[in-house]
């Protein structure tokens, strides 16, 4: 724990507390906003709000938690770069390889591998175990997947997702026929038994009382192969697992995914998801960008066996 004693200077810029702490001190704005959550941060001895105003003059005190360390890096580990800029940098997610560490010790991530090649991805989120990611990618899924190379671009990228600005287009297969497509609009919140699950709540009530949180997933059919279909889904929102979820809620599971009623497909020791094309603006011209990531080899086979001779 760190404890701080500030007077915020006489010309201090006018902003919100919990940013301009974080930018004046180089705190990390997570700890920060967690010191505020605690209850940890006062302005003249008064507990303050972490959207409250910086008054010019006044002493700030603070408790603040100790830094996270970086993850390893790790050279070591394939980066399949789709496109480099010099605000970001857009990546190939391999399936099986975690976003991030979880733990401080954790190696294999993709951020391991990333900030082996891009050291300055360290800095630019809030927590520095995420490296700069602006989103996540589940463990088994592949596909493009955005890391910020800045603090400013970082955030840029998360106000962008957080607005709906991202387009996020997805490629599965699914057991069954789920109609033509539509829209699946149901909120989504953490199973209230099992830690590893999210549920679809089907009622008002269930979703209030299990404190859900809106999803949208937009469906389109490409292609019906037997048993299976191959869908792409695009997701306005990011709840977490949610195409799994909502898919599994119309009776159309993602094909090997185990957790959610997912059917075994020959040749497939995964689930069958991968994130084919990322949108955004570009965090500093406001150009468009966009990115796609080939369906990975093992993915093409399984359709291939599919569709037959």
């Amino acid at each position: 724990m760190k404890n701080i004693v500030h007077r915020i200077p006489l010309d201090a810029r006018v902003a919100r507390l919990d940013r301009y702490l974080a930018d004046a001190l180089a705190l990390s704005r997570a700890k920060v906003m967690e010191a505020f959550e605690k209850g940890e941060v006062r302005v003249d001895g008064r507990r303050a709000k972490k959207g409250d105003r910086v008054a010019p003059g006044s002493e700030v005190t603070a408790a603040i938690a100790a830094e996270s360390s970086p993850p390893l890096a790790q050279p070591e580990l394939p980066l399949a770069v789709l496109l480099e800029d010099a605000a970001f940098v857009v990546l190939d997610k391999p399936a099986g390889m975690p976003t991030h560490p979880l733990e401080e010790d954790e190696r294999g991530t993709l951020a391991n591998a990333l900030i082996a090649r891009y050291p300055e991805c360290a800095k630019a989120s809030d927590d520095v175990r995420e490296c700069g990611f602006a989103h996540r990618l589940d463990v088994e899924t592949s596909g493009t997947i955005v890391a910020a190379r800045s603090a400013a671009a970082w955030r840029a990228l998360r106000d962008r997702f957080g607005a709906r600005e991202v387009g996020k287009r997805y490629l599965a297969l699914v057991g069954g026929a789920p109609g033509e497509g539509g829209e699946i609009d149901i909120p989504i919140a953490h199973h209230p038994k099992n830690s590893r699950r999210m549920v679809a709540c089907a009622t008002e009530e269930d979703a209030r009382q299990l404190k859900a949180r809106p999803a949208l997933t937009r469906l389109r059919v490409l292609e019906r192969l037997g048993d299976f279909t191959l869908v792409e889904v695009e997701i306005p929102t990011g709840v977490t697992h949610q195409i799994r979820v909502h898919l599994a809620a119309v009776g159309a599971p993602v094909a090997g995914d185990a957790l959610y009623g997912g059917p075994p497909v020959e040749g497939l020791d995964r689930q069958f998801l991968h994130a084919a094309r990322l949108e955004f603006v570009h965090p500093a011209s406001g150009a468009k960008v966009s990115t796609e990531a080939p369906l990975p080899g093992e993915l093409e086979r399984v359709l291939a066996r599919l569709r037959g001779p």
